[in-house]
């Protein structure tokens, strides 16, 4: 899958036995990727603790063995932060979850760069406009950090809400993406 679309794994397909991962350096830390053998991205996020980014999957999702190597995504991460941030939405990315779910995850990669969106937004764009705890979960659940671009959701009085990353990361990332935050707390 070359498209950047977010792949949904069925529990027919749900075993991996061999994955990579890479820890890269930004100017946001050490950001770590974990991909499968086809080079989507299974997990990722500001850390240089592998384990912290296997953990990242439920435990019948994780690879069953992990070596250290070069991930395809390298490259997009490393456009990302040379400014050209929608790379990074053009890698394959492979999540696990309900169909609610996923429809969240493809929602979230369809907020452009520069705009971000609040609960209730992404709600109504996964067509459950009365799921504003489940648009929450998605966030929350997203295991392809910057992929999945969850740090464009905001809480719906404009604050920056949770981040798995931290608070200091998601605000540098809506910054780097020119989103004015100068008023997100």
């Amino acid at each position: 899958m070359t498209d950047g679309t977010t792949h949904h794994a069925t529990l027919h397909d749900a075993t991996l036995h061999d994955a990579t991962i890479q820890t890269l350096q930004t100017p946001d830390g050490p950001f770590t990727v974990l991909e499968d053998r086809e080079g989507r991205v299974l997990a990722s996020g500001w850390t240089d603790d592998a384990q912290r980014i296997v953990a990242r999957l439920a435990e019948r999702h994780r690879p069953e063995r992990v070596v250290d190597g070069r991930v395809a995504s390298a490259q997009a991460v490393d456009a990302y932060y040379d400014g050209e941030v929608e790379h990074a939405m053009h890698v394959p990315v492979r999540q696990f979850g309900t169909d609610l779910f996923a429809e969240g995850w493809r929602q979230l990669r369809a907020v452009p760069s520069g705009a971000t969106r609040n609960y209730t937004e992404l709600a109504a764009a996964m067509g459950r406009p009365d799921a504003v705890r489940a648009a929450a979960s998605v966030c929350a659940r997203n295991a392809a950090a910057l992929f999945v671009p969850c740090h464009r959701v905001l809480r719906s009085d404009g604050s920056l809400g949770g981040f798995a990353w931290g608070l200091d990361v998601k605000r540098s990332l809506l910054e780097r993406e020119s989103v004015a935050v100068t008023s997100l707390v």
